[in-house]
């Protein structure tokens, strides 16, 4: 799978990945990640992306030109591709999302910066628009790196157990399991038997007893959702 992510910052998101399971998937080339900075595209002598609001306030707005210019040099490589804002006003990020965007084959995010984006940018090119929450941070580079981790994840051979993912807390709209392990002090103190007694079945049982009652406990609202 391709990553491709439109940046200030491109660094910043590379320096993000370089870590644990995705660093090694961008080793092993099971997952490819492209920066493209929209200052390459700015016919500015300074190489400006930014400007004030029409309007007045405060900050700055990054501009229409450079963002398109950016996004029609991507499509003169892929005519199909789609592009994602990662922005305050989208769909917010959740487990369903991520398993729809791990079916397809590029994704292209794009990372605002300032006040936001000229809308007219928006309307022309955004095909979706994704947030991670009710809350404000400076910039899509982070949001941008949790949602290729999140992809990732997804992808055969990325993690080193292909189960490790099927497990995930919210795959079936559930928390995971509590998880026990061995300790030099603690011996086997306090673990569930049924953990110790090498009888999956049981132990999967247990594990699927429990996490319905940590979801019930910590998270209700997952229960009866659709996956």
């Amino acid at each position: 799978m391709k990553f491709t992510v439109i940046t200030l910052f491109p660094q910043m998101v590379e320096d993000t990945l370089t870590y644990g399971v995705i660093g090694k998937a961008l080793e092993k080339g099971l997952i490819e990640l492209k920066t493209v900075n929209p200052r390459d595209f700015s016919t500015d002598k300074h190489k400006r992306v930014d400007d004030r609001p029409f309007g007045g306030g405060a900050g700055m707005v990054m501009m229409y030109d450079p963002l398109a210019a950016t996004v029609e040099h991507l499509k003169q490589q892929d005519k199909e591709l789609t592009l994602s804002f990662l922005s305050p006003g989208g769909k917010k990020l959740n487990q369903g999302t991520v398993n729809q965007l791990a079916q397809k084959h590029h994704i292209v995010l794009l990372c605002g910066r300032y006040e936001g984006i000229d809308q007219r940018f928006i309307d022309a090119y955004v095909d979706h628009e994704i947030s991670l929450g009710d809350f404000v941070i400076s910039g899509g580079e982070l949001a941008a790196a949790v949602i290729i981790d999140a992809v990732a994840r997804q992808i055969p051979d990325v993690l080193g157990d292909e189960d490790s993912a099927k497990t995930d807390s919210f795959m079936n709209n559930t928390l995971g399991a509590p998880q026990y392990t061995r300790s030099a002090l603690l011996k086997t103190e306090g673990v569930p038997e049924v953990l110790l007694s090498g009888n999956h079945a049981k132990i999967a049982k247990w594990r699927e007893q429990k996490a319905l009652e940590i979801t019930k406990d910590k998270r209700p609202d997952l229960l009866g959702k659709k996956t």
